[in-house]
């Protein structure tokens, strides 16, 4: 698929309303025409769709990360556009490790802040917080991934290993989706806040691979756990080998790049495949048992 191809189709789904679809599709045809002025005011509509995805994606990291360390999101920011819906799972994880219970923190307030930006930039245009499964979705991921039997369920709660699992599951899409959404964007001080957002959410997930191949050189199981996640994600989002786990006892992979040591980015119809946990199109499943708030919302058909 060609650039502009991607571009043509993403601007049918990004737009907010229908002006900002109309919008979208001029700035590609002004970008294929060779017109960068016209391209970078027409795509500016589209910046609120994109934030929007966005912020989608840090609620549940968000949830994930607060409830571990026994906070949640306060209802006021939660509510916006869309149907608010209620978060199922989730509690304080019993932390043997100081050090993880320390960075379970950091990272939710990290995340916390997240959601505050994007919904002040979005203003009244930002989205409410979906639905969002901490408990069903794990134990559906944790299957697919064979790390549990079928009628076994999975717990991302229950300890420090698990929870860094969980962890793991998230952190690596967090970095793609910024990567993939970076083009996307027209104004420059969202996409120099997107920047730090990426950069902040690669720091979460170099210390959580970290942390998870130290728990490797203890146990060995690990290593081997973790391929499986990544395998999964590699698996449904359709796009080839961009996905990658930490290695093994004698090599690690800490930072997965591509050949020119590049970060991989994925499109958010291929984020979508992830958190909704399908390799077939769909609005909602996973992570998001009614799907996203807003305009991107339809994963891609990858089978």
């Amino acid at each position: 698929m060609s650039d502009n191809d991607f571009l043509s189709r993403a601007a049918n789904r990004s737009g907010e309303t229908d002006a900002d679809r109309e919008g979208l599709s001029e700035m590609v045809n002004a970008a294929a025409n060779g017109q960068p002025g016209d391209a970078a005011q027409a795509a500016a509509v589209s910046d609120a769709s994109i934030l929007n995805f966005a912020l989608n994606l840090e609620y549940l990291e968000a949830e994930f990360y607060l409830r571990a360390s026994g906070d949640t999101l306060p209802d006021d920011m939660t509510t916006g556009a869309g149907t608010r819906g209620e978060v199922t799972g989730g509690r304080p994880v019993p932390f043997q490790s100081p050090v993880i219970r320390r960075i379970a923190a950091e990272i939710a307030g990290d995340e916390r802040a997240h959601v505050k930006f994007l919904r002040d930039a979005l203003g009244n245009t930002a989205v409410a917080r979906p639905s969002i499964s901490l408990d069903q979705s794990f134990t559906a991921a944790a299957r697919a991934a064979g790390l549990i039997k079928p009628g076994e369920t999975f717990d991302a709660y229950a300890n420090d290993l698990n929870f860094l699992f969980g962890a793991f599951l998230f952190e690596d899409v967090g970095v793609t989706a910024f990567k993939g959404a970076a083009p996307l964007i027209a104004n420059k001080t969202y996409l120099d806040a997107a920047a730090g957002m990426l950069a902040t959410e690669a720091y979460h997930g170099g210390i959580v691979r970290t942390s998870l191949y130290n728990e490797g050189m203890i146990n060995d199981a690990v290593f081997d756990a973790v391929q499986k996640i990544s395998d999964v994600r590699g698996a449904v989002d359709g796009i080839g080998d961009d996905d990658q786990g930490i290695g093994n006892r004698e090599s690690l992979n800490l930072v997965p790049t591509d050949a020119e040591g590049r970060t991989y980015g994925r499109s958010p119809e291929h984020i979508l495949n992830i958190v909704y946990l399908t390799p077939v199109r769909a609005t909602s499943g996973g992570f998001y048992p009614n799907g996203l708030n807003g305009a991107l919302r339809e994963s891609g058909q990858n089978s």
